[in-house]
Formats: C-alpha cells, sequence, structure tokens
C-alpha cells in the first residue's frame, strides 16, 4: 500500500447504461476485494440510488453531505467522505437528491467535469471507483470525464454486445473531447453460468470481438452476491467462500496485476 495523493491514484468508473448487469456489485466487491488486498480504496457513489452507498454499509443517516453535494459545488469531496467498516475502504455516499443534478447542472460551462474538479484534491487513495447510473447522463459523463479507465460489467445474455458497442463509442467522443487519457480497464462478464449454452456462447462471442480487453475472470451467477446487500456488506464480507466472492477476489488480483502492483502468476 502506498499513500499516493490522489491525483496519483488509479480512478476507474464501472459503467454500462444497462441496468441489471451487475454494475453496482462489481463497484462494491471489487471494492473490498482491493480492500482487502491491502490497496486503500475510495468508492464514489454517483447513482442517485445509492444502492453502491447502502451495500458498503453507509446508513441513510449518515449522508449528511453527499455527492450530490460535490458535484453541485457546495462541499468539497473530503466532506463527503464516510469510512466503512471495512478496512483501508472509503465511501462518498449518494441519496435520491442527485438525480437533480443533470437539470441542475445543464446550464453551467464546466457541467460535465464537476468531478474531475472534485478530484483535484489530494487525498492518499490508491484506488477511486465510480459506480454509476445505468445510463449515459451527465452523471456518467462526469464520471468518464474524471476517470483514467472504465471497467465495463457485461451480463453474459442475448445482445450482450450491442450494448458495449454503444458504451464504447460514448467512450471514443469522451476520449476526443473531455478526456483523451481515459482507457477500457476491462470487460468483466458477469451473471455466468456455466450450465447454460447461451452464457459460454456469449463469454466466447465477447473474447471473439473484443480480445485481451475481456478479464479472465467471469463472474458467475451466485444466490450470495445477491443476498450480501440486504444485509449492507459486500458478499466479501458476507461470505467470503462463495463463489461470487471467490470470483471478485480473482478480478481484484487480475487487476492489480494488470496495474503492475502484483507480479503475475
Amino acid at each position: 500500500m502506498t499513500d499516493n495523493p490522489l491525483h496519483e491514484a488509479k480512478i476507474i468508473a464501472v459503467a454500462n447504461q444497462k441496468g441489471g448487469v451487475g454494475k453496482t456489485t462489481t463497484a462494491i466487491n471489487l471494492g473490498a476485494a482491493l480492500a482487502l488486498s491491502g490497496q486503500k480504496v475510495l468508492v464514489i457513489d454517483i447513482d442517485p440510488q445509492g444502492n453502491a452507498s447502502t451495500g458498503l454499509g453507509i446508513l441513510a443517516s449518515q449522508r449528511e453531505t453527499t455527492t450530490y453535494d460535490v458535484l453541485l459545488g457546495e462541499a468539497e469531496l473530503k466532506d463527503a467522505i464516510i469510512p466503512s467498516t471495512i478496512d483501508n475502504l472509503h465511501v462518498a455516499p449518494a441519496n435520491v437528491e442527485l438525480s437533480g443534478a443533470d437539470a441542475e447542472l445543464m446550464q453551467s460551462p464546466d457541467r460535465a467535469e464537476r468531478l474531475r474538479a472534485a478530484l483535484s484534491q489530494e487525498l492518499p487513495y490508491d484506488y477511486v471507483i465510480i459506480d454509476c447510473p445505468p445510463s449515459l447522463n451527465l452523471l456518467t459523463v462526469n464520471a468518464l470525464s474524471a476517470a483514467g479507465s472504465i471497467l465495463v460489467p457485461l451480463q453474459c445474455e442475448f445482445f450482450a454486445l450491442e450494448g458495449v458497442s454503444q458504451l464504447l463509442t460514448t467512450v471514443k467522443r469522451i476520449q476526443t473531447g473531455l478526456n483523451q487519457n481515459l482507457r477500457i480497464k476491462g470487460i468483466a462478464l458477469t451473471m455466468y453460468d456455466k450450465r447454460n449454452n447461451l452464457s459460454a456462447q456469449v463469454a466466447e462471442d465477447v473474447r471473439e470481438n473484443l480480445g485481451d480487453l475481456v478479464f479472465k475472470t467471469m463472474i458467475p451467477r451466485n444466490v450470495r452476491l445477491s443476498e450480501a446487500p440486504s444485509f449492507a456488506m459486500p458478499a466479501l464480507i458476507y461470505d467470503p467462500d462463495c463463489a461470487g466472492s471467490i470470483a471478485y477476489q480473482a478480478l481484484g488480483r487480475e487487476i492489480l496485476e494488470r496495474d503492475g502492483v502484483l507480479e503475475s502468476v
């Protein structure tokens, strides 16, 4: 673990405009996996549903200052950050107020760069993970403008590649205009069911089309992953030995290896 200032942290936006693909589950459990590996992690919740905040144990009563206040310029990012119950993992929470941010920011010339400006503070994190809403709105654009890379959770189902194609087009537009340094961290195949031929076919098609962009680790369809948020904790804490937790631990290791933090096995 290092004590890097925030602008040296690896900032990852977890994004997919399609809902129900395991985006928040990935943000929560990847954050936990990296923190349990000794990395200092900040999860920034910019989804008005606030599910990442809830899933990391941040109560509604604790969210006195949120990412809404940060994006509206009414608070600094450091004022919104709350420690989670997991060592090394902090959260900048969201609540439903954030749903109005799009309209309130629309007339601001810097409306797409508010989060990047907030991230210019020097705070000691190795990784910043941004959980985006399930749409390509101004909140997601803010995340992609601020991030160094984007991680795309992709459900193993029909039409999966079609959705990714739309997202990659958006990434290219962001690279051209707001953030030329944005790159694809990787595609994480989620809800994989080895008993289902369609899952295997989708995984094969995605790897054939996107090659090394696709992580080797596949996240299985797993009931414990679904249960954990109702107990306000990541699956890695709720049931560290379940198949979903083991997969997210592997995904965390794979990212650390890609980033050169760990040696490849």
